[in-house]
Order: C-alpha cells, then structure tokens, then sequence
C-alpha cells in the first residue's frame, strides 16, 4: 500500500517479520493441538496417528505403521516439520495481507487456510497418497482456523513500519 504523507513523499508499508513469526508460532500451537484432539475425536484414531502423518511428510509413510504411539524421534520430527511449515506459511500470510487491517488478516487467513487444506489434501496427495484418508471436516475447519489466527495475530501484532518510496517508483505506483 502506498500512503502519501505529504505533497511530494509517498510511503510504503513494511512487513513486520517479527510478529509473522510469532502468529505463526502460536497459530501452529493451536493447529497441531486441534489435529492433536479434535481431528481424532472426530475423525477416528488417536492424537499420535496426527503426529505420525506429520512427520510422514520426511519419514515416510513406513512412520504410518501400526502402533500409533508415542515415539520420541518421530515426535521431534512432526515438530520441526510442523512449526518450519507453520513459519513459512505464516511469513506468506503477512506479505499478501500486511496493509489490509484486522478484518482482512482474519477473513483473508481463513481463505489462505482453506486453499491450504485444498492443496494439502488434493494436491500433494499425489506425492504423499496416504494423506487422501484425512480428507475430513476436521481437518478443513482447523487449517481454517490456523489461518485464521494466523492472519488475525499478525494484524494484532504487527507494528506498522513506513519507508519512502524511492523518486523513480513514485511514478509507478
């Protein structure tokens, strides 16, 4: 977004990087706390299978095979995957929704969670096929709801930061 501040200076928003982290952080926690409880009370089986398909993403589907218990290297694996997806898709969020405000960072977010879900569970299952069976109400409402949060924290968070638009960009934006 582009703000004239006076009659010949004309500014630009920066991303606050620092507070897409931290919603990202904090809306992962939420997400893999939902796929940790809610999806398997809903869906079936139980939090771990949630935090075997995760890491599945690097291991493999071999990490699938029964029992869905808790296993200390895969669980150190769901995290990393999880919480560097989290980040990325965090930082992605705030550069597409930085200067909309509160409202566009939820409502925006929410959009961006569902089109997650859809290129997750649609998309990729053509790399990780064991994915298709978690195609669930669940699983939408809480890539939505991680979305959500995401956009709607960073807005909360973000300190907004202006720099002057450079002469020869003044007269393209």
């Amino acid at each position: 977004m582009t703000v004239k501040h006076t009659s010949s200076e004309r500014m630009r928003q920066l991303v606050d990087w620092s507070s897409a982290l931290w919603a990202g952080l904090i809306a992962g926690i939420v997400f893999f706390l939902l796929c940790f409880f809610m999806v398997p009370y809903f869906a079936g089986g139980n939090g771990w299978m949630m935090v075997r398909l995760i890491a599945s993403i690097v291991l493999g589907s071999d990490v699938l095979a029964p029992p869905a218990t808790f296993d200390g290297a895969i669980f150190t694996v769901a995290l990393v995957t999880h919480f560097s997806l989290s980040m990325s898709f965090s930082l992605t969020v705030a550069y597409v929704l930085h200067r909309g405000g509160l409202i566009t960072g939820i409502a925006g977010g929410a959009l961006f969670g569902f089109a997650l879900y859809a290129i997750n569970f649609y998309t990729l299952t053509l790399l990780f096929p064991w994915f298709f069976g978690y195609r669930s109400f669940p699983m939408i409402l809480a890539h939505v709801l991680f979305g959500a949060l995401c956009g709607g924290l960073y807005e909360s968070f973000e300190v907004e930061e202006f720099e002057s638009l450079p002469a020869e960009e003044e007269a393209t934006a």
